[in-house]
C-alpha cells in the first residue's frame, strides 16, 4: 500500500511528468539521431562501393574494348587487391582465376553474378554475414590472362569484380555501439540538468502554494506573489489573485447584504413590536386600535416588499431564464408614463413619439423596470423638475431613456448606484421608502434580458437612466 501511494504521488506530481515525458523526448530524439546517423553512414558506404566497384568495371570493360588483350595473373592480383577481388569464369561459368577478396567465395559469386543482367551490382553475404561482398559482372572477350611458367593461359569469357563490404560493416556497428553508449551519457547528463532547471522553474509554484495555505488558514488579505514580467507562471499568480479578489468581494458583499436586510427589518420589526406592546400594556383602545393596525400593515407592507425584491434577486442571480415572449417596448413605456401622469399629476413626465420598438422578453419584469426608473426620476428630485422618457431605434438594438433634469448625483456616488442597499445622503435618503434595491433590480432584470444599463449624471444638470435591449428576431 505504501508502493502504491508512493507510486501514485510520483505520477501526480507535475514535476514527475515533466521530467517523465522530458526523459522519453530525449531518448527517443537520442536514439533517433544515432539511428540516423548510422543509416546516413551506412548509405554512405554502399554508395561509394558501388561508385568504386563500378569505376572499377567501367575501366576494365574500356580497356578489353580497345581489342586483344593479355593481363598477368599477378599483376590483376595486385591491381585488384584486398578489399577488391577478381574472379575469371568460362563460358560454362567455371572459376578460372580468382584473386583478393573474391578467393574465399570465388564459386558462389560466380553462381550469383548470373543471377542478375551484366553490369548489374548485386550483394553477397557469406558465412552469415560475416563476408559481405558487392559483385559485377562484364564481359571478357579477347582477354587473356597469363596464369605463370607453370600454368597454361586462360581465356575468360567474363570477369566478376567484387569488393569487400564487411570491414566498414564491423565500423558502422562500432559506431553504433559508442552512439548508443553517448546517448546513455547524453540522457543522464540532460536530465540532470532538467532536475535543475525544473527545481528553478517551478520554484513560483512552490511559492503560490505556500501562499495559498496561508489564505486558507485565514490570512485573507495574503496574495500569491508576481513579478509583471508576463510569464505562464506570472499569469497564472495573476488569476488566481483575480479569483481570490473576486471571491472576497463576493463575501464582503454577502456580510454587507446581510447586515443591510436585518437593518432594513430591524425598523418595522421595532415598529409592529411597539405598536403591539403599547396595546398589550392598555395604551391603544378605540379609534387608536384602528390607528395601529394601519401602522402595523404598513410595515407588514414594507417587509414583504422587501422579501419579494430580494427572493427576484435572488432568482435573477441564480441565472434563472426569463420568459421570452414578443413584446413591444414602445407600448411597454408608454404605459408606465400614463400611469405615472395620474399618480403624479403634478409632476412633468412626458415620452417621446416613438414607433414600435419589438423586443423579447417577459413583460412583467420590463414593465417593473420602467416603473423603477421612472418612480425613481420622480421620488428622488425635486417638484418642479421634468421626466422625459425617450426611445430610440439603433441599428442593433432598442434604446430607452428616462431622463431628468433634477439635482444630478455627485461624482464619487456614481458608480454605487446599483450597489444593494446603497442610497445617496442627499437623493436617495431613507424619507423616501426606498428599499435601495430598486436600480439593482433594474440591472438584474435587464441583465437577464441579454441588454445594458448605463447611469450618466452631472451635479446640477440631471441624470439620465439608459436601458439597450437587443431587437426581436424577424418573424418572431
Amino acid at each position: 500500500m505504501k508502493l502504491r501511494g508512493r507510486r501514485a504521488r510520483f505520477f501526480s506530481s507535475v514535476r514527475s511528468r515533466l521530467l517523465a515525458g522530458l526523459a522519453v523526448l530525449l531518448v527517443f530524439g537520442l536514439t533517433a539521431s544515432a539511428a540516423i546517423s548510422a543509416f546516413l553512414l551506412e548509405d554512405y558506404l554502399d554508395k561509394r562501393y558501388e561508385r568504386t566497384l563500378r569505376t572499377s568495371a567501367d575501366g576494365f570493360t574500356e580497356v578489353i574494348r580497345r581489342g586483344p588483350q593479355t593481363a598477368n595473373a599477378d599483376q590483376l592480383g595486385s591491381l585488384l587487391g584486398p578489399p577488391m577481388g577478381l574472379v575469371a569464369v568460362d563460358a560454362d561459368n567455371e572459376v578460372l582465376l580468382s584473386t583478393g577478396s573474391a578467393v574465399s567465395a570465388a564459386h558462389q559469386v560466380a553462381q550469383l553474378s548470373t543471377t542478375v543482367p551484366t553490369g548489374t551490382i548485386v550483394g553477397y553475404d557469406g558465412r552469415g554475414g560475416q563476408d559481405g561482398l558487392a559483385v559485377i559482372r562484364i564481359v571478357s572477350p579477347g582477354l587473356v590472362v597469363d596464369r605463370g611458367p607453370t600454368e597454361d593461359v586462360v581465356k575468360p569469357a567474363a570477369l566478376i569484380l567484387t569488393i569487400n563490404t564487411s570491414v566498414d560493416d564491423a565500423t558502422t556497428g562500432a559506431l553504433i555501439k559508442r552512439q548508443l553508449a553517448l546517448v546513455g551519457v547524453a540522457l543522464l547528463l540532460l536530465l540532470g540538468l532538467a532536475v535543475l532547471v525544473l527545481r528553478l522553474g517551478l520554484r513560483p509554484l512552490a511559492r503560490m502554494a505556500r501562499t495559498a495555505d496561508a489564505i486558507a488558514e485565514g490570512h485573507l488579505t495574503e496574495r500569491l506573489p508576481t513579478k509583471r514580467n508576463g510569464s505562464e507562471a506570472d499569469q497564472l499568480a495573476e488569476a488566481v489573485n483575480r479569483a481570490f479578489g473576486a471571491q472576497a468581494r463576493a463575501e464582503a458583499t454577502v456580510r454587507s447584504l446581510a447586515a443591510d436586510t436585518s437593518h432594513e427589518l430591524r425598523t418595522p420589526l421595532s415598529t409592529i413590536s411597539g405598536w403591539l406592546d403599547l396595546y398589550r400594556q392598555g395604551g391603544v383602545s378605540g379609534p387608536g386600535l384602528e390607528t395601529a393596525f394601519e401602522h402595523i400593515e404598513n410595515e407588514v407592507g414594507r417587509m414583504r416588499l422587501l422579501v419579494e425584491d430580494l427572493a427576484l434577486l435572488a432568482r435573477l442571480d441564480a441565472g434563472r431564464p426569463v420568459e421570452q415572449d414578443a413584446l413591444d417596448l414602445t407600448a411597454l413605456a408608454a404605459s408606465v408614463v400614463e400611469d405615472a401622469q395620474i399618480i403624479y399629476p403634478q409632476r412633468s413626465i412626458t415620452m417621446n413619439p416613438a414607433p414600435p420598438a419589438p423586443v423579447v422578453g417577459e413583460a412583467n419584469r420590463l414593465q417593473q423596470v420602467l416603473r423603477n426608473l421612472v418612480g425613481n426620476a420622480v421620488q428622488h428630485t425635486p417638484a418642479h423638475t421634468a421626466v422625459l422618457v425617450r426611445l430610440v431605434h439603433n441599428p442593433d438594438d432598442v434604446q430607452l431613456s428616462v431622463i431628468d433634469n433634477g439635482p444630478g448625483i455627485s461624482p464619487q456616488d456614481l458608480p454605487r448606484v446599483f450597489e444593494r442597499f446603497w442610497r445617496a445622503e442627499a437623493s436617495r435618503s431613507r424619507a423616501y421608502g426606498g428599499s435601495g434595491l430598486g436600480l439593482a433590480i433594474v440591472e438584474a432584470i435587464v441583465h437577464a434580458h441579454h441588454g445594458q444599463v448605463h447611469v450618466q449624471s452631472e451635479v446640477g444638470v440631471g441624470t439620465t437612466v439608459t436601458i439597450r435591449l437587443p431587437h426581436a428576431p424577424r418573424g418572431s
